[in-house]
């Protein structure tokens, strides 16, 4: 399958990339949701320099990512736990 080539616009830089044809519309959306939060933080905070508004969209963004999958890891055990459950008591009724 052949790949795209598309610019992304982040921080008034243009950043060239060749992505799947499938993977361009998300990638699209990401580099809109980064600008959005680098307009965020600038309005919040009143920054202007790109490296730090970069550095604070990368850092929350991590976080995110972290504590989504913290959350992902306890839903994850909880399922095994009750699957767990169900299939002792579907055991103990066989027997």
């Amino acid at each position: 399958m052949e790949e795209l080539s598309i610019r992304i616009k982040i921080a008034d830089r243009e950043y060239p990339m060749k992505v799947k044809p499938q993977d361009e519309e998300k990638v699209r959306q990401a580099g809109r949701l980064i600008n959005e939060r680098i307009a965020a933080y600038r309005n919040q905070f009143g920054i202007e320099d790109k490296q730090d508004l970069l550095a604070m969209v990368a850092f929350d963004s991590l976080v995110e990512k972290m504590t989504s999958e913290e959350k992902q890891q306890v839903f994850g055990q909880a399922l095994m736990e009750k699957v767990n459950h169900l299939n002792n008591l579907v055991t103990q009724s066989i027997l």
